[in-house]
């Protein structure tokens, strides 16, 4: 637990805090290539509708926090029920909430649509997610050696910006996970945080939006020229890559069978910066970062399934995953 003087955080996360409706329609969507269809003048009967908290910042903040470490959240909510859901999951998660911003607008929210057996649909309302402001932040109670940058737009992404230059001038660590959104404007958009990045962690999609080339190998390493001292490439099924300036890393997942991939970015950047923060190893932090994920996405909701640290170690050992490094 914290105590009243001067908290010093492992991590602060700063990013999204949401909450999510999981609509189960029993497949009764109409599901085209790349589309979810819905035909207008029906009415689409929900076999199940389920809620929890979701966005990358509240993700990542329990993530951390089940692994053992002390955390913080920066983000920014409303003062409604939908906050207070927030609020009380992230207390009962033992994070901190001195960070947050709160103002008399609406939280965010996200419809997850039919999940099952194909990628998330999601219908995002960023709310108040956009609007943090860096003099909403008490700059004085930034005691941490990482921050954990979770993708934010609007004003919230200037924000992050001034946090990073915050950063670089009192030694505090980022790791940063851009979103696809963010990756579209280009390099040229994210690199005041890029170039101030330890570690970048990123999907494929995104890799080759910010970079445009194909191979796995021309992405990792021309984003490691952009600055970022280790880049991490996730590719769904086929694999997760890392380069760190010196070594390639692939390792291979376990085919588990997905049930709901939302959250499983967030999941895994948070389990491979616990894992470098552990022991500064890249290969134990892909391997923590993968048990993390697929126990996420073998279950509903973002946050249900983050493992505690013992928990994460009993599955590595069981069965550790096949890493190559050339």
């Amino acid at each position: 637990m914290f105590t009243k003087s001067s908290l010093m955080y492992d991590i602060i996360t700063v990013g999204s805090a949401t909450v999510d409706a999981f609509v189960n329609t029993e497949n009764k969507l109409f599901i085209g290539k790349k589309r979810v269809h819905v035909p207008f003048g029906s009415k689409i009967l929900i076999k199940e509708l389920k809620f929890d908290i979701g966005g990358g910042g509240t993700n990542s903040a329990v993530a951390f926090s089940r692994l053992g470490f002390r955390t913080g959240y920066i983000g920014k909510i409303g003062m409604g029920t939908n906050s207070q859901r927030i609020i009380a999951l992230l207390k009962k998660e033992n994070v901190n909430l001195s960070l947050i911003s709160r103002e008399n607008t609406r939280t965010g929210f996200s419809v997850i649509l039919d999940a099952k057996g194909h990628d998330r649909t999601i219908l995002a309302f960023k709310g108040s997610n956009d609007d943090l402001l860096y003099s909403d932040i008490i700059k004085s109670k930034l005691r941490t050696k990482w921050f954990y940058f979770s993708s934010m737009m609007g004003k919230s992404f200037e924000t992050q910006k001034k946090l990073a230059v915050f950063a670089e001038k009192k030694g505090i660590k980022i790791l940063f996970n851009p979103s696809s959104y963010l990756a579209r404007k280009g390099v040229g958009y994210i690199r005041s945080i890029l170039t101030r990045t330890n570690i970048l962690v990123l999907n494929k999609e995104e890799a080759g939006l910010l970079i445009n080339k194909k191979s796995i190998s021309s992405l990792l390493h021309d984003l490691h020229k952009k600055g970022p001292e280790i880049v991490v490439i996730t590719d769904g099924k086929h694999g997760v890559y890392a380069y760190d300036g010196k070594d390639n890393y692939f390792l291979k997942p376990h085919g588990v069978k997905v049930l709901e991939a939302t959250g499983a970015g967030d999941s895994f950047g948070a389990g491979f910066l616990a894992g470098v923060i552990r022991k500064n190893d890249i290969e134990f932090a892909l391997q923590l970062g993968l048990a993390e994920a697929e126990s996420v996405i073998t279950h509903y909701g973002t946050k249900n399934k983050l493992l505690t640290l013992n928990e994460a170690m009993r599955i590595i050992k069981r069965k550790p995953g096949k890493i190559s490094r050339s």
